[in-house]
């Protein structure tokens, strides 16, 4: 029978009331994720580019990702899109570390201006995206204010492999 509240069933019924008393009373609990299972293995890093991915920062600058519907060569194709008003290309800095695309952007200081209104956001930022295995970006242009980064993943190859079982 599925608790009333979380909605869980079996062993994990009163999981979701413990951890949520836990949270109450400021006790800490060890979480459990779909990646405990036994038969998920070497899924271990997978659990932390999760928690890498929710961190996304302050929403700034803004960015759209579009996935485009037709293949080139076989390979999945998406764009990213960041705004990026007031930043040059000698501003921006784009770079993969392991699975992570990094984008860094810092203006540098011109001489002393004196604003009446600055409404156009100047200030630093870091942008991260978590990359699946295969993916790849192709290329990065800046045109009218807007970051353009080109991603694809070729199709994987398809691999079928035989183990031989030996009698000991």
């Amino acid at each position: 029978m599925p608790h009333p509240i979380s909605g869980c069933a079996g062993r994990h019924a009163n999981s979701w009331v413990k951890s949520s008393k836990a949270a109450f009373w400021g006790l800490s609990m060890s979480r459990v994720t779909v990646f405990s299972s036994p038969l998920l293995l070497g899924f271990d890093q997978l659990e932390h580019l999760l928690d890498q991915a929710t961190k996304a920062g302050d929403g700034y600058p803004p960015y759209n990702i579009e996935r485009l519907t037709e293949p080139l060569d076989g390979a999945e194709r998406w764009i990213i899109t960041l705004a990026v008003a007031g930043f040059g290309s000698g501003d921006l800095d784009v770079s993969i570390d392991g699975k992570q695309l990094i984008i860094k952007g810092k203006q540098r200081d011109e001489a002393k201006r004196e604003f009446m209104h600055r409404g156009i956001a100047g200030r630093s930022f870091l942008r991260s995206f978590v990359l699946a295995d295969g993916m790849d970006v192709v290329k990065a242009d800046l045109k009218n204010g807007l970051l353009v980064l080109a991603l694809h993943r070729p199709p994987p190859a398809h691999t079928i492999k035989t183990i031989a079982v030996t009698e000991i």
